[in-house]
């Protein structure tokens, strides 16, 4: 029986496998050392292209804000009184691309705390990187909260970063320049800058310096990112869905070297989602500390494959070579590999789940032979095994099932138990409270009505002047009672019932407008009135009918805030061949969205959170259908609501 030891070490000894692989393994070594250094020197290259387009934009801020200060039109408005100096500032603003500009007196220069305006208080121009907080954005000059809001960046978790509890970085990284201000008697300091946070105009430019597409196979694929701290508050890095990655963080390793120890990294690093060659440089603020990060890198992934390339052209040399003198080590070889390759062709499909696979009869008479053989005896005794689980697992699963679908239908059952429980506690608990308020509510009426009654016999006849408003007073307490008549009805439905009388829709909307006068009054709310003559009588409960259109009125003055118009009409409207009348409401304010008009009617809906408590409608909607009617609603054909009460005429229910 040949052994396999020896054939191992015949083909061990053999100089074409152990020298060549050596030679080739410390040449393309060489080689690869040589490559990065020169990926590495390219990077470093970049970031000085992009460190000199970011002092570009320092120096080029800080020229345009000396210059403005300087100019003639500036010394013109700030010496002239009255001057627009705020608009004046805007327009410049705009004009040279800042995102704000303002002035400060030398008296108030000196308490900012910034070092530039401190540098331009004493008579220096300055301009520096400074990390803003989100109260400092905010209180900027005319475009402090749009740049507090242009500011928040939501943080992403990031493979490989530094572990974190903030989900928000809210600050703004800003290149801020102030310059000496010396106009007689208005001396102080212009301060101008812009904020780079989200500033993608600035961060495709140097992308575009950088890495300029010349459209050659093989051009570097570059990406530009500036970082506050470790975070990237300004990149065209892509994350998903070709959205930009902002919120995302460097790795560990890179805010370690960068940040904490100010060095410059040059080596490659893993970007968001993949690996970069990469360049950062810490960015220094006016006070000296380190508040950021330049970046700029290449995909790397066209380089390794350009160096697997490489290498592979170079072992197909060697495999050439190979497969010259590879024929008398093949028949060496054969008997050892032919019975391996079975038996791992074998595993591979036991692994992929046929247990039934066997390596079979080997013709080698050898240990390979063997074991071959005694492996196929294992996987008889793994498949006999696999059997009996699989058998007893099944089992499992049944009772498992039938013990889940039990405790289901159990839960279910204590659930809805539980939520009538809970119903019954608060239908109790509300019929108490409202039986209790209804009755409260009583005194504080009777109160009103006998003092009413009191000024009429007091005053007799020179009551006449306010007979009308008497009459309202009169009206109201008798709807104080209707309602607290409504509350003791749901408190104790079988002791009241429902009064309704034959009433004028015209008259009742006049009561109700001099009620909302105040609201409309407020809102410098037009109203028109539209009543057609011959509109008929309803049968209704006026005090509820009051309840509905004052819920429709302020509604409609609400959506529309200030100014705006109201429009009301009566008219006769038929109804499935029913006489009656409408009423219509309707506003100029921004009308309901579409996929909210069949919802308006539900209890507790609202659209206006944290100020109602969504029941209005819902109530209305209730009343008028009690009284036979309906109520729709619906957006008008320009803009604004449109709410339709109908009820049928007198005698038509």
């Amino acid at each position: 029986m040949k052994s396999v030891r020896l054939r191992l070490l015949i083909l061990a000894l053999l100089p074409l496998v152990v020298l060549m692989p050596a030679l080739l393994a410390v040449a393309v070594g060489r080689w690869s050392a040589n490559y990065d250094a020169l990926l590495i020197t390219n990077v470093e290259t970049d970031l000085r292209v992009a460190d000199q387009y970011v002092q570009r934009i320092l120096t080029t801020t800080g020229g345009d804000v000396t210059a403005l200060a300087r100019s003639l039109r500036f010394d013109r408005t700030l010496r002239e009184d009255g001057a627009d100096l705020s608009g004046f500032l805007a327009r410049e603003r705009d004009t040279l691309g800042l995102d704000f500009l303002y002035y400060l007196p030398r008296a108030r220069a000196g308490d900012t705390g910034w070092p530039v305006i401190a540098r331009a208080a004493a008579g220096v121009p300055a301009t520096e990187i400074d990390l803003f907080a989100q109260d400092d954005l905010a209180a900027l000059p005319e475009t402090g909260p749009a740049l507090a809001d242009r500011a928040l960046v939501p943080l992403i978790p990031t493979k490989a970063a530094v572990p974190t509890t903030r989900t928000v970085e809210d600050r703004g990284m800003v290149v801020h320049s102030a310059t000496p201000v010396t106009t007689d008697g208005r001396e102080g300091v212009l301060v101008g800058g812009i904020l780079l946070n989200r500033n993608l105009d600035f961060i495709d430019t140097i992308n575009a310096l950088v890495y300029r597409d010349s459209g050659a196979p093989g051009a570097r694929q570059g990406t530009a990112t500036l970082f506050l701290e470790d975070v990237r508050v300004s990149t065209n890095v892509r994350l998903f869905e070709g959205s930009r990655a902002l919120g995302t963080r460097v790795s560990a390793a890179v805010r370690h070297a960068v940040l904490d120890e100010g060095r410059t990294w040059l080596d490659s690093a893993f970007v968001v989602n993949d690996w970069y060659m990469s360049a950062y440089r810490p960015i220094i603020d006016s006070t000296g500390d380190r508040i950021g990060m330049l970046y700029v890198g290449f995909l790397q992934a066209p380089f390794d494959a350009a160096k697997r390339n490489a290498y592979l052209i170079v072992f197909t040399a060697f495999l050439a070579v190979v497969a010259l003198s590879a024929p008398l080590f093949l028949r060496l070889a054969r008997n050892i590999f032919a019975p391996l390759e079975r038996m791992t062709r074998t595993m591979a499909r036991v692994e992929a789940g046929d247990l039934e696979a066997r390596i079979g009869r080997v013709p080698a008479r050898d240990e390979i032979g063997a074991v071959a053989a005694h492996l196929d005896s294992l996987l008889d005794q793994v498949q006999e095994r696999d059997r009996a689980l699989r058998a007893w697992n099944d089992e499992l699963n049944q009772r498992v099932d039938e013990r889940t679908a039990e405790l289901r239908e159990a839960n279910a059952k204590l659930e809805c138990t539980y939520q009538q429980l809970v119903m019954s506690e608060k239908l109790a608990s509300i019929g108490e409270i409202t039986a209790g308020v209804a009755h409260e509510i009583n005194n504080p009426t009777a109160v009103i009505q006998g003092n009413l009654d009191v000024i009429r016999e007091t005053l007799g006849d020179r009551a006449e002047p306010v007979l009308h408003e008497l009459g309202l007073i009169d009206r109201q307490v008798g709807r104080i009672s209707a309602i607290v008549g409504k509350l003791l009805q749901f408190a104790r439905p079988t002791e009241f019932g429902s009064f309704e009388e034959d009433v004028d829709l015209g008259q009742v909307l006049r009561d109700c407008l001099v009620l909302v006068d105040h609201v409309l009054s407020k809102a410098e709310i037009e109203v028109s009135i539209s009543e057609a003559p011959d509109t008929p009588l309803v049968t209704i409960n006026p005090g509820e009918l009051q309840q509905v259109i004052i819920n429709l009125v302020t509604n409609a003055a609400q959506a529309m805030g200030t100014g705006g118009r109201l429009m009301i009409e009566t008219r006769p409207m038929a109804r499935e061949d029913r006489p009656g009348a409408a009423l219509v409401v309707g506003d100029t304010g921004p009308g309901i969205p579409e996929d909210k008009i069949a919802a308006v009617f539900d209890p507790f809906f609202t659209t206006r959170h944290g100020e109602g408590t969504g029941l209005g409608l819902s109530v209305s909607q209730t009343l008028i259908r009690q009284a036979g009617g309906i109520i729709t609603a619906r957006n008008r054909p320009r803009n604004g609501a449109e709410f339709t009460i109908w009820l049928p005429a007198q005698g038509a229910r």
